[in-house]
């Protein structure tokens, strides 16, 4: 390799020429973390890695997600993939399309090419109408599997959420605090459990924070689907209703709900504030710029990876759920009740 790139490997992994020559010879007295990041500089850069450097894999691991529209899973399987490759791991992507390939057909296809495991995110597990049997059998098929959103107590297995209660609270809270006292809360289908946890949460701060029944506050909830034409349905409703403000159960439904709202010719956040949920990579980026209650993405997508590792190893992580914080992060599409 001629000196020009071993510069530019060495610039972006942040070390000296000779330590990028000696990762990429294969000599000996480089640390394991040393070498990933010349090895990550090389794939960023756009070079192709030696033959000698290209490491046998540890074994696949499959990684079920649902459809890839809305940018929240993406960025999770990202961040899932970049942790089992640091691994050893291959991960092996598998996305459920409407029409398409079934989460049963997708776990039969993994286990028949002898996946070492299993990471579900916001799959069947989510659906209190959903026969939990099927982890039953994965189980007694001897492959280990970890669920991303969505606790069952049906199903004995790590889980790994964030706290949607919490959320809510937050949303509430700081809707309240800019002088909104009509909230309405837009999120998807009533039979699965983030929706179902992210009710409960807004029923209990509307309580709290402005006094309102049981009643009030869910004839203040409209459920839909968890996608642009969801958001802007559930809005209209709400809009009807009297609301001032929308927290949404996903970024992809505030922005239907501000398309409804413009729709209208109400001006987003000067006539109505709109929250959303996941902060997605590009919701910055919107216009307004979307407040919205962020996912710990990293971190939930890190610790799934670690605990389901764990139970490859033979160390059983504990049978239950990895709560994680959710964060506000407010930027403009919230203003001050008009």
């Amino acid at each position: 390799m001629n000196t020009a790139r071993l510069a530019d490997i060495a610039a972006q992994a942040g070390v000296s020429e000779a330590t990028v020559s000696r990762v990429l010879n294969g000599k000996p007295g480089v640390a394991a973390a040393t070498r990933q990041s010349v090895l990550a500089a090389l794939d960023v850069l756009g070079y192709e890695r030696p033959t000698r450097l290209r490491q046998r894999s540890a074994g696949l691991i499959g990684l079920i997600t649902p459809e890839l529209s809305n940018p929240i899973f993406p960025a999770l399987a990202q961040v899932i993939e970049q942790v089992l490759t640091r691994y050893g791991y291959t991960p092996v992507l598998c996305t459920q399309t409407p029409g398409g390939s079934t989460e049963d057909e997708l776990v039969e296809m993994l286990v028949e090419r002898g996946v070492t495991g299993i990471v579900f995110v916001s799959g069947l597990h989510a659906d209190t109408t959903a026969d939990t049997a099927r982890y039953d059998k994965l189980q007694g098929q001897g492959v280990p599997f970890v669920m991303i959103n969505g606790y069952s107590e049906k199903v004995a297995a790590p889980f790994i959420s964030p706290d949607d209660r919490a959320a809510m609270w937050m949303a509430v809270r700081h809707l309240a605090g800019l002088g909104h006292e009509r909230i309405g809360l837009a999120v998807g289908p009533a039979r699965f459990v983030p929706v179902l946890r992210k009710e409960e949460g807004f029923v209990a701060a509307l309580a709290e924070v402005l006094g309102f029944s049981e009643e009030q506050s869910l004839d203040l909830i409209q459920h839909s689907l968890f996608t642009v034409e969801g958001g802007q349905a559930a809005a209209n409703v709400l809009l009807d209703k009297g609301c001032t403000a929308i927290v949404c159960g996903s970024d992809l439904m505030a922005f239907g709900a501000i398309r409804g709202a413009r729709a209208r010719g109400l001006a987003v956040p000067k006539d109505i504030s709109v929250v959303g949920f996941d902060d997605s990579p590009l919701i910055a980026f919107a216009d307004p710029p979307l407040t919205t209650i962020r996912q710990p993405v990293e971190a939930m997508g890190a610790a799934a990876v670690n605990v389901l590792l764990e139970e490859i190893g033979g160390n059983p992580a504990q049978r239950g759920e990895f709560v994680f914080q959710p964060e506000l992060v407010v930027r403009g599409s919230t203003g001050s009740r008009g």
